[in-house]
């Protein structure tokens, strides 16, 4: 149980790091010029991609760790093999439809997901000192 309300902790402060860039970007774009419905779209787009992979890595690694517990570490193991290849091919289609369709810009979608690393770091960073 605890481990679940870890998962939903990090992909809220991940979330929350995601939208504070995600308004420097529009401040961004909007200083060039260039802010419009396609860098919008790519942007939301983006950060709701980079969390929803989040999201699904924790919970999958939630799951890999209960196995390994239950001795059944190959299983857990080749379930975050799959998974990272499935959520990979899938943020790519999405991500290659979107673009390619022309709703979305491809910079304002990738730069959210680049980040999420990042942010992931920083809020570990500067995370509460009782939480290790």
């Amino acid at each position: 149980m605890d481990g679940k309300k870890e998962v939903w902790g990090q992909t809220v402060r991940l979330l929350v790091g995601e939208c504070v860039c995600l308004a420097v970007m529009f401040l961004v774009y909007f200083l060039l010029g260039r802010l419009d419905s396609r860098v919008l779209l790519g942007g939301i787009l983006g950060t709701v991609l980079a969390t929803a992979n989040f999201f699904i890595m924790a919970a999958n690694a939630t799951v890999a760790a209960e196995k390994a517990v239950q001795q059944d570490v190959k299983g857990g193991a080749m379930l975050m093999r799959t998974s990272y290849i499935i959520r990979l091919i899938i943020m790519f289609v999405i991500l290659f439809a979107a673009v390619k369709s022309g709703y979305c810009d491809a910079i304002a979608s990738i730069v959210p997901i680049a980040l999420s690393r990042w942010i992931l770091t920083l809020g570990e960073f500067f995370g509460k000192k009782g939480d290790a």
